[in-house]
């Protein structure tokens, strides 16, 4: 039986979301991890390691204060502003306690830039309300001690249960077309992969801005074609939704800071994992 390090203490805010649960899974095991949920579901409602927490409504300071952590992690979901004020109590608390941060960010940082793929260091810009909000939310990050923070940009997250591939197969058992875009070029991941890769992270007490995406790039319309194909659930339809003649890059690529070789990726591996 695997022993509970007592160097860690990690809350996960949005730990009952898809990535969060399964950062939540993979930490577990190894250190004292705590989470929040939104909606009371039984499974986290019984789990003591588990708080309820609202963003819209509910004070940040009041689980920071209960749970004490060392680290957080933030995979937040709901309303942009709440979300705001509730980053800037986390930074506050953060200063105070000199508590570390690994925050999810999002491919969208770069949507306003699309003739090529994106490396860690590049400016960021975004022409999307979501891309501009996760841009503030990093910024206000940036400007706390540099080892404090680690700032992870995420391509299209996937894996066998993830929201996407549980839509595609939703859309394949009623014949319905799947909207695919042909021209946007992007890189992939996985949540086995990603919750890996936070893992190595904290044990190496990483920090700076990491590019969790697999190292080669994908046309979105033939990967999600052979996404459908992997499912074996009939003959897809599709609905190809062209918003430029051009080709379109949405792609964060690792290049500044690479992880080991075990934990870098290929666009197959995902599809191997949504097989599984």
């Amino acid at each position: 039986m695997k022993e509970i390090s007592n160097k860690h203490r990690i809350l996960i805010f949005g730990a009952s979301g898809f990535i969060g649960y399964a950062i939540y899974k993979e930490l577990c095991g190894y250190f004292k991890t705590f989470g929040t949920y939104r909606t009371p579901k039984q499974e986290f409602v019984k789990n003591k390691q588990f708080i309820h927490y609202n963003v819209e409504e509910d004070d940040t300071y009041e689980i920071l204060d209960l749970v004490k952590p060392t680290i957080i992690i933030s995979a937040l979901r709901g309303d942009f502003n709440a979300q705001i004020i509730a980053h800037s109590h986390m930074v506050e608390y953060m200063k105070l306690h000199k508590t570390k941060m690994l925050f999810l960010s999002s491919a969208n940082v770069f949507d306003a830039y699309s003739k090529y793929p994106s490396y860690e260091n590049d400016k960021t810009y975004s022409n999307s309300v979501y891309g501009y909000f996760k841009i503030k939310l990093e910024n206000m990050l940036m400007r706390l001690p540099k080892r404090q923070v680690a700032i992870l940009r995420l391509p299209m997250v996937l894996g066998k249960h993830s929201p996407r591939v549980e839509e595609i197969k939703t859309l394949l058992k009623a014949k319905e077309p799947i909207e695919v875009f042909p021209n946007l070029i992007m890189n992939v991941t996985s949540d086995f992969k990603v919750t890996q890769q936070i893992h190595y992270i904290i044990n190496r007490s990483k920090y700076g801005i990491y590019h969790l995406g697999s190292q080669d790039l994908v046309h979105h319309e033939e990967f999600i074609e052979e996404i459908t194909h992997a499912l074996h659930l009939g003959k897809a339809k599709f609905k190809r939704v062209f918003t430029t003649n051009d080709d379109r890059y949405l792609a964060v690529l690792p290049k500044d800071h690479l992880l080991p070789k075990h934990l870098q990726l290929q666009s197959k591996e995902v599809l191997k994992e949504i097989q599984l």
